[in-house]
């Protein structure tokens, strides 16, 4: 026998499911259905070994059939079966199909040969069902979920698109039958039209699919469609092995289709690289001739004698480049484009490399390119060459002149301009202008370098090619130059002598600068200081105070540094001055960065040297009178954190006392009493309190962090406690007073509370409107009715709301009586006397607002119950008991 714990191996089996319980019988309905759904399923892989079972608790009895159908199922040999008929035999072929199955990975638990073959329906029922989930269900996976969740996750996905299916289990999802007709119909739409189905016709939809299924996708009908509409719970083993019975028809169709395109899409890239081997071949031999034809043309040199015949060979050359080239270049980037993409799809294809013919390979096309291209650059040099040459000397001397005299214009004046010395006088703005201008001047200087070379170039130029005018155009370019030399030396004497100038006045500016920046910061931070110092602190707790004296010794701390801080900027001050008397620079007017000046630096730094002591006593009083404010508000929260507590204890405990049920009224009621007395001897405490609180006002204490309570809660729930002490032994006399009057005993009081207090759900000591309607439906009225809430009546008449009736509203001002609303001039308390001395038995009423109807006449009795249910109010026990003896009077 197989007791094996669950499977932890790494095939990730899915275990058997809890609700197969071995140890309970199989429900019959169930049991039928996975009869029928398991025999189908084995005969559906049987038959593909030419046989069949038809009880399934016996025909694998001898272990014969259940090894072929793990042969079928799992496409392996099994052991060789033994052939006897002995029991022997059978257990043996038995264990080796359960052998077969733990070889899986499948866990059976409790599961053994002898079970199978004493032909145990629910064992055997079982083991099928085991086989079922690891070789049918199993290995399904959607999305990322494999077995039983990738199974209904497919069902899931392949409805989806159709209204009233919604497949979220594997039972009763599944009883109307739309979910097995929308899987065929989004498979196979041919076979089932799904828009004539209606959901509250299952049996029709379920025949449908189960034979549409037989028939066209060879799937056994496992399920029978009464069976299913039967039962309030379809089998899910059943269901779910149908099911995973259309996932494998499914998938296995579409496996064959996706096959099938595959070998189409490689038929097509075939053909596809053969056209592209076609084309390239062509294209290559067609972009070679035409190479092989061009060069020759570029490499005729032969020289024209006029300007007119080589402006027209350029011309020539110019189409070429213009309208004969770019076309071929074109096809030459398309060559290679086409043979990479050949090559990628052929490796793609796992097909070996395309190979061109000889001469016609990439390689080959770019040296012939290559070639044609040296050939078109040599020709286009000797071109221009040959054009230069004729053009030249006409334009060379012209260009000379003009270049000349506009160098000479533009040097008219600037030797002049270089030699001032107005830089001696000017202030550092002023310097600063003049070196800008000055870069200028050299900027501009430097651009006519270029003018300068291209003179001489020019006159160098003639001279190489022997023009009649070179002597005069050598002198003029010989003056040109030497102007030029000159122009160059003064302007570096000039930038020299701004750029000394300028440093000085840049030296004395920085010094101003730094001032400034050191004595603005410096000079905010001794304001700042002094309004600190001199600014009014208001605190409320000691750890304010200790804040505050911690941060004026952080800042005394700071005053050293702060003094040297202040030395640094007045030695900048001195500094400023040396330099102006070492250099005799001539500095008109202030520091142009600042007003502050040393003066108005040490005069501040006296004032907060004052104010610091000054600052020290004040913090040292305000720490004493915090520490006295601590020490109140400490004395207050100890006795504050044991009285509210206590009261707290005390109105649990009467609260308690008033609704269990221990011992007779009377002893409550001592019990209730010792419990005033107690509370009242407690008061002096609370007086002190009042004392300690009174001193934590006129110290103008606002809060206290020792203590939640406030003098407030503490009188608030004192006040409740008296109330609430006073009022629960009053309810008790009144209860005493009533069980006297009307002769109830304990016993019954004793009912009345245990019933009082089963409908005080909430424990709260009185009943409010949803409870007390809840007791009054028990005692059978019913208050469904908007006009009378509850209504006894021994009459019709009194029904339709005739007769006279006594209105009875209780407030908290004593009793009155008021004439019917339907009778406004008959007095109810003069016409019913015994329902008025019946009511004023039960003076507590006056406590509740509740309004009550009693209507007395001599033949009938009718009892309203008419209240607001937005203002209820809560119903205590007495009035409870009340209640229920108004009641019994009615009925009476």
């Amino acid at each position: 026998m197989y007791n094996m714990d669950q499977y932890d191996g790494e095939e990730n089996y899915m275990p058997q499911e809890d609700d197969w319980d071995r140890d309970l019988l199989l429900d019959p309905a169930w049991e039928k259905q996975q009869r029928k759904t398991f025999t189908a399923w084995c005969n559906s892989h049987l038959r593909k070994a030419g046989t069949q079972i038809e009880n399934i608790e016996e025909d694998f009895r001898d272990g014969l059939k259940l090894m072929l159908l793990l042969e079928v199922i799992s496409g392996e040999r099994l052991a060789k079966p033994e052939r006897g008929k002995m029991r022997v035999h059978k257990i043996s072929n038995v264990n080796k199909a359960l052998d077969f199955i733990a070889s899986k990975g499948v866990k059976l638990v409790s599961i053994g040969a002898e079970e199978i073959v004493d032909g145990n329906a629910k064992m055997t029922l079982g083991m099928i069902w085991t086989i079922i989930l690891r070789f049918a269900i199993q290995d399904i996976s959607v999305e990322e979920t494999s077995a039983k969740e990738g199974l209904l996750l497919w069902c899931q996905r392949k409805t989806a698109p159709y209204k009233n299916v919604n497949i979220q289990n594997f039972h009763i999802s599944w009883k109307d039958g739309l979910g097995f007709c929308a899987l065929i119909h989004r498979h196979r739409p041919e076979l089932i039209d799904y828009g004539k189905l209606r959901k509250d016709d299952p049996m029709t939809n379920l025949n449908t699919a189960f034979d549409v299924a037989e028939k066209y996708l060879d799937i056994p009908k496992m399920l029978d469609a009464e069976d299913i509409i039967s039962t309030l719970r379809p089998d899910e083993k059943a269901v779910m092995t149908y099911v995973s019975c259309y996932y494998h028809a499914f998938s296995g169709k579409q496996k064959a289709e996706t096959a099938a395109n595959r070998i189409c899409k490689v038929l097509a890239v075939n053909q596809e690289n053969e056209q592209l081997m076609e084309d390239y071949e062509k294209l290559a031999s067609d972009l070679l001739e035409w190479i092989r034809r061009t060069i020759p043309w570029l490499e005729n040199r032969m020289p024209e004698n006029t300007m007119q015949a080589m402006q027209q060979k350029l011309e020539d050359f110019r189409d070429y480049r213009r309208l004969h080239k770019p076309p071929k270049v074109q096809e030459k980037c398309q060559l290679e484009i086409n043979f990479n993409t050949l090559q990628t799809k052929l490796r793609l294809s796992n097909r070996p490399a395309f190979m061109p013919s000889e001469g016609k390979m990439v390689s080959d096309i770019n040296n012939a390119w290559g070639n044609l291209e040296g050939a078109e650059k040599g020709y286009e040099e000797w071109l221009l060459n040959e054009i230069r040459r004729l053009e030249r000397l006409d334009h060379l001397a012209e260009k000379f002149r003009q270049k000349a005299a506009i160098h000479e214009a533009w040097t008219e004046g600037k030797e002049d301009m270089l030699q001032k010395r107005d830089y001696e006088t000017a202030s550092l703005s002023e310097i600063k202008a003049l070196l800008k201008k000055h870069e200028a001047f050299e900027s501009d200087l430097a651009a006519h370098q270029d003018r300068v070379e291209q003179i001489a170039a020019i006159a160098q130029e003639l001279n190489e090619l022997d023009y009649y005018d070179s002597p005069s155009v050598n002198a003029r370019c010989q003056r040109i130059c030497d102007q030029w030399d000159a122009l160059g030396a003064l302007t570096q004497k000039r930038s020299e002598a701004l750029q000394r100038t300028e440093k000085l006045l840049e030296t004395i500016d920085q010094l101003y600068l730094e001032f400034a920046k050191r004595a603005a910061p410096f000079n905010n931070w001794m304001e700042g200081a002094m309004e600190d110092l001199q600014d009014t602190f208001i605190v409320h707790t000691i750890e304010e105070i200790q804040g505050l004296s911690t941060a004026h010794e952080q800042f005394k701390a700071t005053l050293p540094e702060a003094d040297k801080e202040r030395q640094a900027i007045l030695g900048i001050h001195n500094e400023i001055a040396k330099i102006v008397q070492t250099y005799h620079v001539n500095m008109a007017g202030t520091n142009p960065y600042t007003t502050i000046n040393p003066q108005e630096i040490n005069a501040k730094w006296d004032k907060v040297r004052q104010l610091v002591p000054q600052r020290d006593q004040a913090l040292i009083e305000e720490h004493a009178r915090q520490q006295n404010n601590e020490r109140l508000r400490r004395q207050f929260a100890n006795q504050a954190n044991v009285i509210g507590p206590w009261i707290q204890t005390k109105m649990e405990e009467i609260g308690r006392i008033s609704i269990e049920m221990h011992g007779t009224l009377e002893d409550q009621l001592t019990h209730l009493r010792q419990y005033e007395k107690s509370i009242v001897n407690y008061k002096p405490k609370i007086d002190q309190l009042e004392g300690d609180h009174q001193l934590i006002q006129e110290a103008l204490i606002f809060d206290n962090k020792h203590t939640n309570y406030t003098m407030e809660h503490i009188r608030v729930g004192w006040e409740q406690l008296l109330t609430t002490i006073a009022r629960t032994i009053n309810e008790i006399e009144n209860q005493i007073l009533t069980r006297d009057a009307k002769g109830i005993s304990q016993e019954q009081l004793n009912e009345f509370r245990a019933s009082f207090n089963h409908f005080d759900r909430d424990h709260s000591g009185t009943l409010g409107a949803e409870e007390f309607k809840a007791c009054l439906i028990s005692l059978g009225f019913d208050i469904a009715n908007d006009a009378q809430v509850l209504n006894r009546s021994r009459t019709p008449a009194v029904r339709s709301l005739t007769g006279f009736f006594l209105c009875f509203f209780c407030t908290f001002s004593p009793l009155y009586f008021y004439p019917s609303p339907y009778s406004p001039s008959i007095p109810t308390s003069t016409a019913y006397p015994s329902c008025t001395n019946f009511l004023w038995e039960f003076p507590h009423l006056a406590t509740s607002k509740l309004w009550i109807v009693v209507a007395s006449l001599p033949k009938f009795h009718t009892l309203f119950i008419l209240y607001s249910p937005n203002d209820f109010p809560p119903l205590s026990l007495p009035l409870y008991v009340f209640l229920l003896l108004l009641v019994s009077f009615v009925h009476r």
